[in-house]
């Protein structure tokens, strides 16, 4: 599962995409998850205009570009949901507590760039 930054920077063929992230998304074994969570993040992010560097595209085209990269659009569950009442507050970002969430409830490894999020165990991949 990619989290919202790392999906965008897929996509964008970014030079902030780490090798060791870019590997992980070329393994053709590799099912590759984007949440739902990330598309109302990047819409959010996306509607307060602060220009292409704090969000580069609309939900509507990361949508259409993580399905046309071949990545799955997962949805949020209640089971999700009801995981975070119980994820320790090892970070405040409420859309990145809900990737860890989902994440651990599915359970699936979520890709991140963010090192903050290590701290909820080993199903956290910080690349």
């Amino acid at each position: 599962m990619l989290d919202t930054h790392i999906a965008i920077w897929a996509v964008e063929d970014n030079p902030r995409l780490s090798q060791a992230a870019r590997t992980l998304i070329l393994d053709p074994s590799a099912t590759l998850y984007v949440g739902v969570v990330s598309l109302w993040e990047i819409a959010i992010k996306h509607s307060l205009g602060r220009g292409p560097e704090a969000m580069p595209m609309s939900a509507g085209d990361a949508q259409r570009f993580f399905e046309a990269s071949g990545f799955v659009i997962l949805p949020v569950a209640s089971a999700h949901v009801l995981a975070l009442e119980s994820l320790p507050r090892h970070h405040d970002d409420p859309f990145d507590r809900l990737l860890v969430a989902t994440a651990l409830t599915e359970p699936y490894r979520l890709v991140t760039h963010d090192a903050r999020l290590a701290a909820y165990g080993p199903l956290v991949t910080v690349v």
